[in-house]
């Protein structure tokens, strides 16, 4: 017999099956040894009150043992000699698109400009190491996009566009523990994240797909119809020795929030896309210890049997959102520049989340009319670049500030920083808190640099979470800058039914770098949708 059932547990009840085993056999009135399995199908941590539970779905196997997996395989078929499509990019949206596109009969081709998941760390040690930067291949560039160094969160509330269940399946089938199926807010872990990419590329392969590494896309093949719309049939690329290849077939267009080459190649092309309304800020990193104790109540932090503890702020100043962003429970901030003259930060965490350190990106909404503000755009100009202002005006608006941070760290990836509680108090620090960012810090006042309209904004709303949780205001985090890449400056414009661009036939805009997602798995939900869309095209 197959039970379910929901029940409240301490954290210590919690932390094995034997001690669910126990915990339900009381509750319920059952005899131990005739549970003989169980499995976790949901669980979050309840932390409101001084005492922490833990809330579980469990399943509960009495006198039988379970006969299935305990996740949905997905069927991958072998496309060779079938109908072909290029994939632009091998982030979660380009890698999701694929693995759809052979499920539904379609032989994908892969390009993508970086190296491939593993090699991309020489690169990115170098970051540190060095203070040099590829870029082709960096946190932004390269297998599994942005995503792969980045934590693997894999919550997301994109519900509705597809299922979330399927994503995280196909993670599991490819080596994901099977906890993500089950907890409130399940990741990977930087960790852990490079093998599953792996395995989820070698199926590609295996199933008469193509990936071309250190492949990137220059053009696209656009001629004009007899009715005088244009129509994309391939791309053309430009390998790593500087050889020329092209690839036939319609084009998923998945190239990440970073590829600012290409948003600057449709603008010259003409191919419609438009400004977006993004987030900037910065990098808050405070003592794991202490973000134990603020969000568990306990002066001794999370014990033995929580991890380590997450937290999510919101408020609104003056007409724009403040809030939290990619929150690191025991992580680590990294340099996330793709190009020179650039710093930016990101946060990742392993999947144990064991670092000294928390952090989150603490960022201001920030609108296209913004710009109008001339406080924002004072900001030093950028070597060979057009300022063109229109659909690349919040491109240019990262650009810049990126380049004031870069300049601010001595033209090296050593980022500004200053502790919290003077910036809120416009006081400089003399001395900076130890930190997770290997490149370094150095001591600035932020609080003078930055926009106006983003740093007084975010004084305002750091005021508002000391307030909503005390002790999280203190000299002993830090501030580091600057956070950029929340989102994509730029959207794509496509049809909201067939997904595909409005004005070009065959060219389908994809994931995180086109507008239409904000993580990886709706970036991955958004690439199936992409490849369902592109085989009705075919279709046509």
């Amino acid at each position: 017999m197959i039970q379910e059932y929901q029940i409240r547990v301490l954290p210590e009840q919690a932390a094995n099956e034997q001690s669910v085993k126990k915990f339900l056999s009381e509750d319920k009135g059952m005899d131990v040894r005739t549970i003989k399995a169980i499995r976790i199908l949901k669980r979050s941590i309840d932390a409101r009150q001084r005492t922490i539970f833990v809330n579980l779905k469990v399943r509960c196997y009495i006198n039988e043992l379970p006969t299935d997996d305990e996740y949905i395989h997905t069927e991958y078929q072998n496309v060779e000699g079938k109908p072909q499509a290029v994939v632009v990019g091998a982030g979660p949206g380009g890698l999701f698109a694929a693995l759809r596109l052979i499920e539904l009969g379609i032989r994908p081709i892969v390009v993508e400009r970086g190296k491939n998941v593993h090699d991309r760390r020489k690169d990115i040690a170098l970051i540190s190491r060095e203070h040099k930067v590829n870029g082709e291949s960096n946190y932004s560039f390269g297998e599994g996009g942005a995503g792969a160094f980045s934590d693997g969160k894999l919550y997301t509330r994109s519900k509705k566009r597809g299922s979330v269940e399927k994503i995280l399946n196909v993670f599991c089938q490819h080596g994901a523990s099977t906890n993500i199926l089950a907890d409130a807010h399940p990741h990977l872990g930087t960790d852990k994240l490079p093998y599953i990419i792996e395995s989820m590329r070698n199926t590609i392969i295996k199933c008469g797909g193509e990936v071309h590494f250190e492949t990137k896309m220059t053009a696209l093949l656009c001629p004009i119809a007899p009715d005088g719309k244009k129509k994309v049939v391939g791309v053309e690329c430009v390998r790593a020795d500087g050889s020329e290849v092209s690839f036939k077939g319609p084009v998923i267009l998945a190239t990440g929030h970073s590829a600012r080459d290409v948003y600057r190649y449709l603008y010259r092309s003409e191919i419609p896309i438009e400004a977006k309304d993004i987030a900037v800020g910065v990098r808050l990193e405070h003592p794991s210890e202490l973000i134990d104790k603020i969000q568990y109540h306990n002066k001794n932090g999370r014990g033995n049997y929580l991890p380590a503890a997450e937290y999510s702020f919101v408020t609104q100043v003056e007409g724009r959102g403040v809030y939290s962003f990619c929150m690191c429970p025991g992580g680590t901030v990294v340099p996330a520049a793709s190009g020179p003259q650039q710093i930016v930060v990101n946060g990742m965490s392993n999947s144990q989340r064991n670092s000294p350190w928390s952090n989150s990106g603490m960022v201001v909404e920030l609108h296209a009319e913004d710009l109008n503000d001339r406080s924002i755009m004072e900001l030093p100009p950028l070597d060979g670049v057009e300022q063109v202002g229109g659909p690349l005006a919040m491109l240019e608006f990262q650009e810049r500030l990126e380049k004031t941070a870069w300049l601010q760290g001595n033209m090296r990836q050593t980022a500004p920083a200053q502790r919290m509680a003077h910036f809120v108090n416009n006081k400089g620090s003399y001395d900076l808190p130890k930190t997770s960012y290997t490149p370094g810090l150095i001591s600035t006042p932020m609080h003078f640099w930055m926009p106006k309209f983003i740093s007084s904004r975010l004084q305002q709303g750091f005021k508002n979470f000391g307030k909503m949780s005390h002790g999280f205001l203190t000299d002993e985090a830090v501030l580091i800058g600057v956070e950029t890449r929340t989102s994509a400056p730029v959207r794509i414009v496509r049809d909201r039914e067939t997904l595909m661009h409005e004005t070009v036939d065959g060219l389908f805009p994809c994931g995180e770098g086109a507008g239409y997602a904000g993580g990886i798995v709706s970036a991955g939900i958004d690439g199936e949708r992409c490849a369902e869309m592109l085989r009705e095209y075919l279709e046509m």
